[in-house]
């Protein structure tokens, strides 16, 4: 039986909880997980929380709680906010459990076997912040490198002999260029070991919280130590058994955490026990705000489901929608080698964007076409090469972007499959097809289903509610294996469509306070007439504000028909914002229904609704007007996204 593909996350301290900083280092492993079932492998997908040490004792003292209901507490609320992530771990350790504790003794006992660990004094800084050991020359104006306060310590302790373990390292990391990712911070942790490794102090005072030292309950184990061992602890060593859960294929983290920890005292620790290094060590950037690393004592914490929650009010989404668009965005945004920065102007865009227009247009856009030229049954046939060699190129990009774990590259590529199903419909043209009674229509609106069905497929790692109800309105159950992606099995012949249904309501970005409006008022350059517009009788003026009441907006002729007993009307169902919209418009003589399928339009949408022959509509397209009084629709000179403001 193949071993299990093992994935882990740092275990989190409990001194707070979650936030989208937090989040991204647990969802880039939730995808990597969500992608490795669909390539059919066993995966074990371990998080935690890191409970011992100093920092988390004070920070109990500063609530006015005991130590073990504390972190009871915030433990708590990090198993209640992962799910709500749809995060799906296996196995969720506590560094308290007794299972930890054993194996952490254990552990310390054989690496002191081994000749490893010898006793010492310490002398020097300890940032409790961090829980991290300093020496004079690392400090910068009289703080730690991440700024902040320092004590100083002097303590008899027990030191392990990393510095034993610099050329093995070395070694390992030369012969093994996937150990450490990406390539930049493989470089840093390399000049940090050339610059020699320092035997490490691994034991504190016992001051009531903690690990105990085995045989010497007046130390506990130093918090890093113990919480590195956890890894092994959920692999259920030393019992029988063990290897089938380590060593793990990837360890994610943040790279404040990659160097001095995980790059170097961790594989060391490994090595003086005798056990296998993790196959890849993943030390990702951060997302800032406002150009400083999110912390709660900063004051710039953003709460991943708080996000979730306010992006489902204002936009009209469902909850689990608004969940997928905050995975997405950190999925997008993943900082691989260096920072990016959060902000709810590039949240908001690119949910509109990416969410809204690209995935939202190419799922209304295929199936209202199905259901207007194919009577609403998935066509028989086989796709067109182009669609077939779209899909291949986003798999194989998609392939190569994770054996890297660049999970912003993999989601690209799903949305790049995305963006050419829109631009293949441009091309190909459906409704020209179906006027000119082409017989290529069924292959192309079959080629169509099957970019929409295999992106269902790419996106789903990344948004597993979307990907659900994509496949719904396919009338499929979602794909959940790799190899059926982009196959021509994945679509059945006549399974019936329905009707589509907007999954991500366009968020109206153009809303701002009053006082905002008027300033750009103050702005806008006045419009001098032409010479000719001047020699023409005088036009009545109006002012900006007024004009500004007129709301124009781009649609999508989704459907069209004549208006029975009239033979100058045409009633139009049109996409606006991702609501549909009935539209009856006077231009029968110039255009047949066929022509108007699938066309960009310009709508006036806050039109009072009217009657004509007794049919409402909903809006106005605008026209000009030729010589002879008829209409010519206006539309934008190239595809704009459904709902975009015309001004």
């Amino acid at each position: 039986m193949p071993k299990r593909y093992t994935i882990t996350t740092p275990i989190y301290y409990v001194n707070s909880v979650p936030h989208i900083g937090t989040a991204l280092t647990t969802l880039a492993s939730d995808v990597t997980a969500r992608y490795q079932k669909m390539r059919g492998r066993d995966v074990f997908f371990l998080t935690g929380t890191d409970e011992n040490g100093l920092k988390v004792k004070e920070a109990a003292e500063k609530a006015g709680k005991e130590p073990m209901a504390f972190v009871d507490e915030i433990s708590g609320k990090f198993r209640e906010i992962w799910p709500g992530l749809f995060i799906e771990y296996d196995d969720f350790i506590r560094t308290t459990e007794e299972r930890h504790v054993r194996v952490a003794q254990e552990f310390f006992r054989i690496l002191q076997a081994n000749g490893h660990i010898y006793t010492g004094t310490y002398e020097g800084w300890y940032d409790v912040s961090s829980e991290t050991f300093y020496k004079e020359s690392d400090l910068v104006d009289g703080k730690s490198p991440d700024g902040n306060e320092v004590r100083w310590v002097q303590e008899d302790n027990y030191f392990f002999r990393m510095s034993t373990f610099a050329e093995p390292l070395l070694a390992h990391i030369e012969a093994n260029p996937n150990f450490i990712l990406p390539e930049s911070r493989r470089n840093e942790v390399v000049s940090f070991i050339k610059q020699g490794l320092r035997d490490v102090c691994i034991s504190r005072q016992n001051q009531g919280w903690g690990i105990p030292v085995p045989g010497d309950e007046r130390q506990v184990i130093y918090v890093w130590f113990d919480a590195l061992i956890n890894y092994v602890t959920a692999s259920g060593w030393p019992a029988e058994g063990w290897e089938d859960r380590w060593p793990a294929e990837v360890q994610w983290m943040g790279k404040d955490i990659l160097t001095r920890f995980h790059a170097t005292l961790w594989p060391s620790m490994l090595l003086g026990v005798g056990l296998p290094l993790p196959e890849s060590l993943v030390g990702h950037a951060w997302m800032l705000i406002g150009g400083e690393k999110i912390s709660k004592s900063k004051g710039n914490v953003v709460a991943p489901l708080e996000l979730a929650a306010e992006l489902s009010q204002r936009s009209g989404c469902a909850p689990d929608v608004a969940v997928d668009a905050v995975r997405y965005y950190m999925a997008a945004a993943m900082p691989f080698e260096t920072d990016t920065v959060f902000t709810h102007e590039d949240f908001d865009k690119r949910y509109n964007s990416d969410l809204a227009n690209d995935l939202g247009n190419a799922l209304n856009r295929s199936l209202a076409m199905s259901h207007k030229f194919v009577g609403g049954m998935i066509p028989d046939g086989e796709a067109e090469p182009e669609a077939v060699g779209a899909i291949r190129a986003a798999m194989l990009d998609y392939e190569e972007a994770m054996e890297q774990f660049r999970v912003d590259r993999a989601i690209d590529a799903a949305f790049g499959l995305v963006r050419f199903l829109n631009k293949y419909i441009d091309t190909r043209a459906p409704w020209a097809l179906a006027k000119a009674q082409d017989p290529a229509l069924p292959a192309v609106l079959r080629s169509m289903l099957l970019c929409l069905r295999s992106a269902e497929g790419l996106v789903r790692s990344t948004l597993p509610r979307t990907a659900d109800a994509i496949a719904a309105q396919l009338g499929l159950p979602g794909l959940t294996r790799w190899d059926e992606i982009g196959s021509e099995g994945s679509l059945p012949a006549g399974t019936a469509l329905q009707q589509p249904q907007p999954i991500f309501p366009r968020l109206d970005l153009t809303k701002q306070p009053k006082v905002e409006k008027e300033k750009k008022v103050e702005k806008q350059p006045e419009k001098t007439a032409a010479p000719a517009e001047a020699a023409k009788a005088p036009v009545a003026e109006i002012g900006i504000d007024e004009f500004l009441k007129v709301q124009l907006r781009v649609g999508r002729v989704l459907e069209a028909e004549p208006v029975e007993g009239s033979d100058k009307l045409l009633k139009l169902q049109v996409v606006i914002d991702e609501e549909r919209r009935q539209i009856v418009a006077g231009i029968r003589k110039a255009y047949s229904a066929e022509d108007l399928i699938g066309r960009q339009v310009i709508v006036c949408v806050n039109l009072k609704p009217a009657k004509l022959r007794g049919v409402e509509s909903q809006g106005m397209l605008l026209a000009a007007v030729d010589a002879d009084g008829g209409a010519i629709l206006l539309q934008p000179e190239r595809e704009a996204p459904e709902g975009a403001l015309v001004r």
